[in-house]
């Protein structure tokens, strides 16, 4: 988390959080997505979390590729450091930016496009890494900025509004990351703003990859009868895992749930993830249940829903490389280029 900036007494009627920010503090650019469309109540979230959390928009890093989705960080934190890349290949930039200074909060906006299909091989090795981001993927099915034709997470048997029916299995992205590394692993609905909010606040508060599949319909082409990505369909097929709660490591909050039925999960920072009403006895912190229960969800044509996988104790990859606490972008040249005794013994050691 963001150091704490002290608090200054609000104005009238104005409204702050714990670091005496404003909300519009934490807004963007006006939105320029179809209206209806699942990625803009996404960005409601993305805002409501960073500023319910009080994180500094200017400790911040945004990221994205290219598609409907890889536009979203134009529309939240107008003060955070941004960077759009070239199709695909976000997850490489996003590790050079966190490797480079480690006290910043990364989160990146991809799309199921842009992650499953051109940037699969990129996404593939960010999961195994367990890089310190939040990594969001904006899920409609289909590629919506290229006229809506199907995308790799398409469920098989699904239609586009033409009436071409998908013949190839989906891409499960929640049950790769889960098998690759990822250390926090969830899948929520853009239309269920309290379970999708609840969610990134946990994930802005893991230490590690927090991969987030969030079914995003796509109002113009995949919003349909015959669409598994539908309003319609993701509501009717929904299945929860857990009511998921978060519990900020900043606020005394004591939860109470009926005994036997809550599942808590403290993150390194001291806040708490709270899982209440678990499906059969639901563990998360077990890889094999988690992908089970993708499996047989995935089998009844339903979207299993809520933190899947979580392991908050991995060594994450900027830890892993034995980094100095230090940024690497603010070292000194002299701590950066060895000087020349350094050099002749590295030398020597070859002799």
């Amino acid at each position: 988390m963001a150091t704490e900036a002290p608090v200054q007494p609000p104005a009238p009627g104005k409204k702050i959080n714990r670091i005496g920010l404003e909300p519009v503090a934490y807004r963007g650019s006006k939105t320029t997505l179809c209206a209806g469309c699942g990625h803009n109540a996404i960005t409601e979230r993305i805002i409501d979390s960073f500023y319910e959390l009080g994180i500094d928009p200017t400790q911040v890093i945004k990221l994205s590729g290219i598609g409907c989705s890889s536009k979203a960080p134009a529309y939240f934190l107008n003060s955070a450091h941004g960077f759009n890349s070239v199709h695909g290949r976000m997850p490489s930039v996003g590790t050079g930016a966190v490797v480079a200074n480690r006290k910043m909060i990364a989160i990146g906006i991809s799309g199921d496009g842009d992650t499953g299909a051109i940037g699969i091989g990129q996404f593939v090795h960010l999961m195994r890494r367990n890089l310190p981001i939040v990594y969001i993927i904006e899920d409609n099915g289909c590629y919506g900025l290229t006229k809506g034709q199907f995308s790799p997470t398409a469920d098989l048997g699904s239609t586009l509004k033409t009436g071409v029916i998908n013949d190839l299995p989906p891409i499960d992205t929640c049950a790769l990351a889960i098998e690759l590394g990822a250390s926090f692993v969830a899948r929520s609905f853009s239309g269920d703003p309290k379970q999708l909010k609840a969610i990134l606040k946990a994930a802005l508060s893991h230490k590690g990859t927090s991969m987030i599949d969030v079914i995003s319909p796509c109002v113009t082409f995949n919003d349909h009868e015959g669409s598994t990505k539908s309003y319609a369909y993701v509501k009717e097929h929904d299945e929860p895992l857990s009511e998921v709660s978060f519990v900020p490591f900043f606020e005394d909050i004591t939860v109470e749930y009926e005994a036997g039925t809550t599942k808590e999960v403290t993150l390194h920072n001291g806040g708490r993830v709270v899982l209440s009403k678990l499906s059969e006895d639901y563990q998360p912190t077990d890889k094999m249940s988690a992908i089970r229960v993708l499996h047989e969800t995935m089998a009844r044509g339903e979207y299993a829903t809520g933190v899947i996988y979580i392991e908050p104790d991995k060594t994450d990859f900027v830890d892993m490389l034995g980094m100095v606490d230090e940024p690497l972008a603010s070292l000194p040249q002299s701590k950066t280029r060895p000087g020349k005794q350094a050099l002749d013994e590295i030398m020597e050691s070859f002799r």
